[in-house]
């Protein structure tokens, strides 16, 4: 426990710092890393599951499509880039494609295809949904603590079930998933993600959109914290999967990149609908 809250505290002083000193380049590279480490991580528990993906060539693929969108505002400085991430995608199956007609033994040619495309979809495309927030509000700022409150919400709920969960969980949630989860365990996560959340609007309401209220705020995590203990099962699932306790030990007392970013996967494109609307930019 003292490593995981030792590994916490330096992760958030990381994140805090880069914000504060270099802003959305920072907070793009961060994303960017951490959605490629999990990505790694991901093929190699698929590898542990006996199918074979294209490592290298999805690893490039999942930095395209978080990349590509941001250098195409900034450096083309283009405003309306609606149908890329389509293209990026279409782009990405096309060449999968190609490259398995040679690649693989014919009899893991599907798996190859499958492994290699769903790991460049559940994380890369996923995550590309946070910097994609960034780019909603009309000041770089708002952006930038839209995704503040996203991943104060789903990771403080992550600790809020842990706590409560360890002092009074006693009903199993997932006993066949993950056994250490209870339904007080989540019912006080979802609680202390919503109430930290509001909190941020509270405090520092000039930093965040106008429309973005405290009472918008409480509805809004409510299902964004859900959805973090959803997104967190799924990893489970594919850890039993694999026979894995952790999807890997870069992070002392929490485990791997993808144990540290598994509650952000789902959350991310919810938290953009539900921003994009608030903000009415669909």
């Amino acid at each position: 426990m003292s490593k995981r809250i030792l590994s916490t505290i330096v992760l958030w002083a990381v994140f805090i710092s880069a914000l504060w000193l270099l802003g959305r380049p920072a907070m793009v590279g961060l994303v960017t890393l951490m959605a490629l480490l999990t990505q790694n991580e991901f093929y190699a528990m698929t590898q542990r599951m006996g199918q074979r993906p294209f490592r290298k060539l999805g690893l490039l693929l999942g930095g395209m499509i978080i990349l590509a969108p941001y250098a195409v505002r900034t450096v083309l400085q283009k405003t309306e880039i609606s149908g890329l991430m389509g293209s990026l995608l279409a782009i990405s199956v096309i060449i999968c494609c190609i490259r398995i007609l040679r690649e693989r033994d014919p009899a893991e040619r599907v798996d190859t295809l499958s492994a290699t495309l769903f790991g460049i979809i559940y994380v890369p495309f996923m995550m590309h949904f946070i910097v994609e927030i960034f780019f909603l509000p009309a000041t770089a700022i708002a952006g930038l603590m839209l995704v503040v409150w996203l991943v104060v919400v789903v990771k403080f709920c992550d600790v809020g079930a842990l706590l409560i969960g360890t002092a009074i969980g006693r009903h199993k949630m997932a006993p066949t998933i993950s056994p250490k989860k209870s339904w007080e365990g989540l019912v006080g996560g979802v609680l202390c993600g919503a109430a930290l959340g509001t909190a941020l609007i509270v405090w520092l309401p000039k930093l965040y959109p106008p429309e973005f209220t405290p009472l918008i705020s409480a509805l809004a995590a409510v299902p964004i914290a859900l959805l973090a203990v959803l997104s967190d099962l799924v990893e489970s699932i594919i850890k039993r999967r694999a026979d894995m306790k952790d999807s890997g030990a870069s992070v002392p007392g929490i485990g791997g990149a993808f144990d540290l970013t598994d509650s952000v996967i789902l959350t991310a494109p919810a938290a953009y609908i539900v921003f994009a609307c608030v903000l009415r930019k669909i």
